[in-house]
């Protein structure tokens, strides 16, 4: 029996980083090969990760909510007749075959695979996408920008198709921001605890994980709450919303910050002191539940990606906007068929199913606004295809994962991928091969009730749709007895593209065609 160390494997797209989230094993526990271990969050997105080798759990090197570089060792495992590994290894020489660095992060998404994310659950109730199946699956390996150790192949065998660094930068900008690991209280259950973890701080004690929903661990970590010090109320030891108020309120009682702090809730500037995980987003209230006059939020992971992105392509890309209003009354009377129709039991439709059909097929129509800038060749690539980014909100931040190929579906699979694109992003299990490629993107403001907006459009793409809410609203239309005014369901949109491949023809040809089709659905039947 000798250790091996699991080394945080290299997910590629150009990312050199990763927070542990939450650990699924502690020290003792036997672990078996593409067993999920850890589950990490990246600047693009939540990842699980498997453990190539059968053995033992001997120590967990780093605590949830520490931020590691790639290729640090997290995790040591016994395993039998193994030789002792100490440290990771060496970057392969030129031309020789590097060890994939993590099963299936990365690889290129087979079909049945993308069924089995959209459909099957995995242990920890998502999609097994990651551990790439059984344990005899092998692809090509391609050596990673970092070579970093064995952490992803082990006695099993195991290899996956491992992407190297970055597929251009149309995924730059987009992702989930903010730390989605729980307020992990750790060896500072006492006194001496405290300082035996001080004096060994590679070891982690294993601490029982509270039960909370995950609407209530977000709501904890908003406010600096440790889940761990609060007491739940419910006889099945379940934390509710109302416990964690109460816990709050207990602290503000107190008025005491450091007192507050020992019983769990941490204050925002001594939890970033203390290195514990911080909160996904700003806590938006005028006051703070500790008395703190300022909440200070760490910039890193999508965050920090997003922002410098977004900073990028607005000061890259010359950007225009346009705008356009539009009755949306037909096409709100097809949804109302469509809501009845048998073809679309199960599916969700909503006008946003039906603005990505229109968009496909003005695309199809005006192919120019589906390009790229490629500054290095100095050219511009045109796209025949249409990989439909979506912005999504999510607990973890906006993110914008797209639909592969949404120009070649009907609008029922082009509902269906719509829908499982949406849900899956909610769980925070987009797989970064959904953020990557991305040829155009919609932001729908309409469901926050905003009516247009100027939006950024996402590096390596050309253009990004704004779809506005939609309101009865009085319109003038033709009659019998001339022009009347008639209440109608009316929408706007707005269209922000690069001027440098995009001009002002080409836009306004492009966005009037969407109008055109939401206006009329039917047109669809003659332009498509």
């Amino acid at each position: 029996m000798a250790a091996k160390k699991f080394n945080l494997p290299d997910p590629g797209e150009g990312l050199v980083e990763a927070e542990i989230v939450t650990w699924k094993i502690k020290p003792g526990d036997t672990v078996t090969v593409n067993q999920i271990v850890v589950e990490i969050e990246t600047a693009k997105s939540l990842v699980e990760l498997p453990i190539p080798w059968a053995g033992t759990v001997g120590e967990l090197l780093v605590n949830e909510g520490d931020t590691v570089e790639v290729g640090a060792p997290i995790v040591t495992i016994e395993v039998e007749g193994a030789a002792d590994e100490p440290a990771p290894a060496a970057p392969a020489a030129d031309g020789e075959e590097a060890p994939a660095t993590l099963v299936g992060y990365g690889a290129k998404e087979t079909s049945s695979r993308r069924r089995a994310r959209k459909g099957g659950a995995s242990a920890g109730g998502a999609a097994d996408v990651y551990a790439g199946g059984a344990a005899g699956v092998s692809a090509d390996v391609r050596q990673g920008s970092r070579g970093s150790a064995d952490a992803g192949v082990g006695a099993s065998g195991v290899s996956a198709d491992v992407q190297q660094g970055s597929r251009g930068s149309a995924d730059a900008g987009v992702g989930a921001s903010g730390v989605s690991a729980d307020v992990q209280q750790g060896s500072r259950a006492s006194a001496d605890a405290g300082a035996a973890a001080a004096a060994t701080p590679a070891s982690v004690a294993p601490v029982a994980k509270p039960l909370a929903k995950p609407p209530v661990r977000k709501f904890a970590k908003d406010h600096g709450v440790d889940l761990a010090a609060v007491t739940p109320s419910s006889p099945d030891g379940i934390i509710s919303r109302a416990d964690v108020e109460a816990h709050l309120a207990e602290a503000g009682a107190r008025g005491d910050a450091d007192a507050g702090a020992g019983a769990g809730a941490l204050t925002a500037p001594a939890a970033a002191r203390d290195g514990v995980a911080q909160a996904s987003g700003p806590a938006y209230g005028m006051s703070s539940p500790t008395g703190e006059r300022e909440t200070r939020i760490p910039i890193k992971g999508v965050r920090k990606m997003t922002a410098q992105a977004m900073v990028g392509s607005a000061f890259t890309a010359p950007h225009v906007t346009e705008f356009v209003t539009v009755d949306m009354t037909r096409t709100m009377e097809l949804l109302e068929r469509l809501k009845t129709d048998r073809e679309f039991k199960g599916i969700k439709v909503t006008p946003l199913l039906v603005l990505a059909k229109a968009l496909c097929v003005a695309v199809r129509r005006n192919p120019g606004v589906n390009a790229t800038w490629d500054e290095q060749a100095q050219e511009i690539v045109v796209k025949h295809y249409v990989n439909l980014g979506i912005a999504a909100s999510t607990p973890r931040g906006l993110i914008v994962p797209n639909i592969k190929d949404a120009d070649r579906m009907s609008l029922r699979e082009l509902g269906e991928a719509l829908n499982a694109l949406v849900d899956t992003a909610r769980e925070g299990r987009t797989p970064p091969a959904d953020m990557s490629g991305g040829s155009i993107t919609i932001t729908n403001v309409g469901v926050f009730g905003v009516d247009n907006g100027t939006p950024i459009i996402n590096p390596g793409e050309s253009a990004i749709l704004c779809f506005g809410a939609i309101r009865k609203m009085p319109w003038v239309v033709e009659g019998p007895d001339g022009d009347q005014i008639v209440p109608r369901q009316v929408t706007q949109l707005s269209l922000s593209f690069d001027h440098r491949l995009v001009d002002g023809d080409l836009g306004s040809r492009f966005l009037a065609d969407i109008a055109a089709l939401l206006e009329d659905p039917a047109r669809a039947l003659v332009w498509g």
